[in-house]
């Protein structure tokens, strides 16, 4: 007998009522093998013709069964065959299909092709919405009011089935997928629920409107199934914010506030911090800096750091979304936990004379992240407690100014005399000097400067010095006042440039190119003779060596008896041949042409009217002393002397005083080194300068090493980095370089063996690689972590905790380097310091892509066509990556570099033994997961080979859909097939 198609093959069966294996056989003998059964679309034939009658057929009916019990059909065939029937009326019809999905909803699976996968989540949708539709039904029914307990037993049975469907999370994880694949099919769901919702009022059973409500709430889950994450609750402390805040507050006033934010923000999603608590961790760190930071400059840096940079930063932590939660709320209650810290805010309290806490809340309140009430009923607690602090005695008072009042009424000040500065100088040359000098008096200028650095105003204000300055270069005929007053006017701005630069850092001076290509005089010669930390200068550049002849009228102007004369002055040009004229000077006192009160009266010339002239002599003779053998210094270090000793003179030029000050505390600070490697003492005029902060921190004939654990270990043991530890740990990267700093402390926190010391060493360790974040994380992931899992005799160091801590180190450091990179913010600390060269990461990875680097060739085992990409069928080629379908930069080093490690990461996987290295393998991956955003496109993810993926799921801990959902990119056709075949197979 020649069977001709489904149909009849079926029938027949049912005529001669063949038992279901024995259908089975006979239909295997009618249809030759080659054609499969969903191909012939067996599931849905069926189906069809069980279902012709008001009942359904039961012994077609079990065939079907038969079939999906022995695998003859696949699951999605006929999932997509029961959501064609519609014709809900026939309950028994409806009953049969939802005892068919008994079967297997609660153990979907799939083994074969991703494209078989993929169809498994279209047919997942399909019947999701077949439930929904039938469940809208019956809930109509209930309105009718005909046949309330069949249309109510019906309803539970047809909701019990989507409970179950739902109630799996990785049905929901294929459903997520279908999403993603198919977005019409997902509206249609949406507008099923609708229709259900509206049905919901006639309900009059509240156990089945639970039950409904249940499912609504869980299909609306879905879309957002990755982004909950839990917050932690079971720690009160948070030292890497606090290390962040501090960092910043003592190294990067100048620095923009959104890259602050944005690590802040970093930290807090990394580790999870409940905001309030974040918030009182900001705040907790404020007030160390306040307490702990040197007199001086530093205070006033600290104090403006606090009062006006922080409010601004929290103002734009204000912007990001919050969820349900107000962020206001989480100021105020971060305030009430601040207020029980009483000791802490006394002691800040003592330090700055005033009322701290009551100016942050008055300060919060003006930028609107206090209300009112808030405001007012925290200032009554803290006043209230206030009563009880311990007071100083008043004379002790007296002369304490309280800073912080003082920062906030110079904040108003420098948009004022940036508006003076933007008049034009040549009408009233005297009234801006008038400015000027009363800028110069007392603290004045150093609170300016600090308020100005906080508000992000600094690099405006030195721009209109440098204005200033070239402004002086212009001389027309002029009269002694005329040429006095642009004596000064020159001096002022010099000195106030050097100041700048040497308090906040040259970077803040440096203009971007001007479009005329003139460089001004100050830039030029801060470039090219200012010392500074890390510079060397050459006292033989030809930036030392102007025009002869200038030189001669100098020299024989500074060895004149008569006064210096001013008019007519060409003063840029005599600061650039001062350092010629000094050479001349200091050969002829070595000749003996001249004698020791000569060259006194010299040395009082270039300090008596003008004091940048004596910074100009003092930045040529240090770096002339550096090149001097031991016997020849002696005379250049007296002439350092007699700069540096004060001048007893009436007849000089008006604010002598005020601009002495600042002349002595720079030249102090430019020999500082020199006079530490000569071993020389020099006395400067204590003229209300402060010793140098954080100068000279590392103890003498002591290896960097031991001084580097050192610190490491007691900064461990307190818990949190101080300021000065922040600054030793800066001398040291300075000194030993990326990879040794980065190298030793990473065998630092491999020692630690106890779980919770292990956590706070990656904590501390996060917060100390913010120094240089970006060049760390190329050493640590392209050098260390690839020796540490590819040489066997080191893995017995990877064993938990430590190898878990720095797994977890890893992946804050990739993800935090990644993100702030792709916005191109190194902060100009950083990018001050020396590059590491992009050759070293070059050979790992070569540029040219199409041949494989020596470490491509050891990972992959199936090389192939790059041209693969656009066929998902092909079997994968070991290498792929999202980043590569994104086309992501392989010129990039931090590119080169994640691309690399997740190589390694994926042979690891795939090898054939197994270690601590595997281990590590799996806590680094766990991290990820936990760290990321939901959907983030474009995270360091996207560098992991899309053949790892069923690798990992390998992975006892790894196995489940989210994680699958969650290191896969979701936005490309090929990452949602990768990630259906690897949940299907679950």
């Amino acid at each position: 007998m020649k069977v001709v198609n489904l149909k009849q093959a079926i029938l027949q069966a049912w005529k001669e009522r063949w038992s279901d294996y024995q259908w089975a056989i006979n239909m295997k003998k009618f249809f030759p093998k080659g054609a499969t059964w969903d191909i012939l679309n067996l599931a849905e034939a069926l189906l069809e013709q069980a279902m012709i009658g008001p009942s359904p057929n039961p012994l077609i009916l079990s065939y079907l069964k038969y079939a999906i019990s022995s695998q003859m059909v696949s699951y999605s065939t006929v999932l997509t065959a029961i959501s064609k029937f519609d014709d809900f009326s026939r309950d028994l019809c409806v009953q049969s299909l939802l005892e068919i999905m008994d079967l297997f909803c609660d153990r979907l699976s799939c083994h074969g092709k991703a494209e078989e996968c993929i169809g498994l989540c279209r047919a997942l949708m399909s019947a999701l919405n077949w439930m929904l539709r039938c469940a809208a039904f019956y809930t109509e029914k209930f309105k009718e009011m005909l046949d309330q307990v069949a249309a109510e037993n019906q309803l539970k049975m047809c909701l019990e089935r989507l409970e179950k469907l739902l109630g799996s999370t990785k049905n929901r994880a294929l459903i997520h997928i279908g999403k993603l694949e198919e977005t019409s099919s997902w509206s249609t769901i949406e507008q099923s629920l609708i229709k259900l919702g509206e049905n919901l009022s006639s309900l009059s059973n509240p156990q089945l409107r639970s039950q409904v409500d249940e499912c609504i709430s869980l299909i609306k889950s879905i879309p957002t199934m990755l982004s909950a994450h839990s917050e932690q609750l079971n720690k009160t402390g948070f030292p890497t914010v606090h290390a962040v805040v501090l960092l910043e507050g003592t190294m990067n006033l100048t620095g923009e506030t959104q890259p602050l934010v944005e690590q802040l923000m970093m930290v807090k999603r990394m580790q999870r911090i409940p905001s309030p608590l974040f918030v009182l961790e900001i705040w907790k760190a404020c007030f160390v800096g306040l307490i702990e930071s040197p007199e001086g400059t530093e205070e006033l840096k600290w104090t403006a750091f606090t009062f006006l940079k922080i409010p601004q930063v929290l103002v734009k932590l204000k912007k990001y979304p919050q969820g349900e939660k107000d962020f206001t709320e989480d100021v105020n209650c971060a305030f009430e936990f601040l207020l029980k810290l009483t000791p802490l805010l006394d002691k800040a309290d003592q330090r700055c004379n005033c009322d701290c806490t009551s100016l942050l809340l008055q300060e919060c309140s003006k930028q609107g992240l206090l209300s009112e009430a808030h405001m007012t009923n925290l200032v009554a607690k803290r006043t209230a407690d206030r009563e009880h602090a311990p007071r100083l005695k008043s004379a002790e008072n007296a002369n304490i100014q309280p800073n912080p009042g003082l920062i906030l009424r110079a904040e108003p000040t420098v948009t004022n005399i940036l508006k003076t500065m933007d008049a034009d100088h040549s009408k009233s040359p005297e009234g801006l000097l008038g400015v000027l000098g009363h800028m110069l008096s007392g603290k004045s200028l150093d609170l300016l400067l600090a308020a100005a650095a906080a508000t992000g105003k600094l690099k405006s204000f030195a721009r209109k010095f440098i204005k200033l300055n070239e402004f002086t270069k212009h001389i027309s005929g002029e009269g002694s006042k005329a040429a006095s007053v642009r004596a000064l006017l020159f001096d002022i701005s010099f000195l106030m440039l050097c100041h700048v630069a040497q308090t906040y850092g040259s970077e803040v001076i440096l203009s971007e190119s001007s479009p005329t290509g003139e460089v001004p005089f100050f830039e030029t010669w801060m470039q090219t003779c200012m010392p500074e930390e890390g510079k060397i200068l050459n006292p033989d550049h030809p930036c030392f060596r102007p025009d002869s002849t200038k030189v001669e009228s100098l020299v024989a102007l500074l060895n004149s008896s008569s006064e210096m004369k001013l008019v007519q002055m060409k003063w840029h040009e005599a600061c650039l041949s001062i350092s010629a004229a000094i050479l001349e000077i200091l050969n002829a006192w070595e000749n003996g042409v001249l004698t020791f009160e000569s060259i006194q009266k010299i040395m009082d010339n270039i300090k008596g009217k003008v004091c940048s002239m004596a910074v100009c002599t003092m930045a040529w003779l240090v770096a002339h002393v550096r090149m001097l053998g031991l016997d020849e210094r002696d005379k250049s270090l007296q002439m350092i002397r007699q700069l540096a000793t004060s001048l007893q003179s009436e007849n000089t030029l008006q604010f002598y005083n005020e601009r002495v000050v600042i002349m002595s505390s720079i030249l102090e600070r430019m020999c500082a080194d020199v006079l530490q490697q000569t071993a020389t003492q020099i006395r400067f005029p204590s003229t209300g300068t402060d010793p140098i902060p954080y100068w000279n921190l590392l103890p003498p004939k002591k290896p960097i090493k031991e001084v580097l654990m050192g610190v490491f270990t007691k900064v461990l043991e307190k818990g949190w980095v101080d300021s000065r530890s922040i600054h030793i740990f800066d001398t040291l990267l300075h000194m030993g370089g990326v990879y040794w700093f980065c190298n030793n402390l990473v065998k630092e926190l491999l020692k630690e063996t106890r779980k919770e010391h292990a956590l706070r060493a990656v904590e501390l360790l996060y917060a100390v690689f913010c120094l240089d974040m970006q060049q760390l994380t190329l050493s640590l992931l392209g050098h260390i972590l690839p020796s540490l899992l590819t040489d066997s005799s080191k893995w017995h160091t990877l064993m938990d905790p430590p190898g878990k801590a720095l797994a977890k180190l890893s992946v804050w450091c990739a993800l935090s380097s990644y993100s702030s990179h792709n916005k191109g913010q190194a902060s100009a600390r950083q990018k001050k310091r020396h590059r590491e060269d992009i050759e070293d990461y070059i050979s790992l990875f070569p540029l040219d892509d199409t041949q494989p680097s020596k470490l491509m060739r050891l990972l992959s085992s199936n090389e192939e066509d790059p041209n693969v990409l656009s066929s998902p069928n092909r079997s994968l080629s070991s290498s792929l990556s999202a980043s590569q379908l994104h086309t992501v930069s392989m010129r990039d080093p931090l590119n080169r570099v994640l691309a690399n490690l997740f190589l390694l990461i994926s042979s690891i996987l795939g090898a054939k033994t197994a270690g601590t290295h595997t281990q590590f393998v799996q806590w680094f991956m766990e991290e990820c997961v936990d760290c990321l955003e939901q959907g983030s496109r474009g995270s360091i993810l996207q560098f992991m080979p899309f053949t790892m993926v069923s690798e990992l799921v390998k992975v006892s801990t790894m196995s489940s859909p989210k994680i699958v959902l969650a290191i896969t990119d979701l936005s490309l056709p090929l990452g949602r097939r990768v990630a259906a075949k690897a949940i299907a197979a679950l």
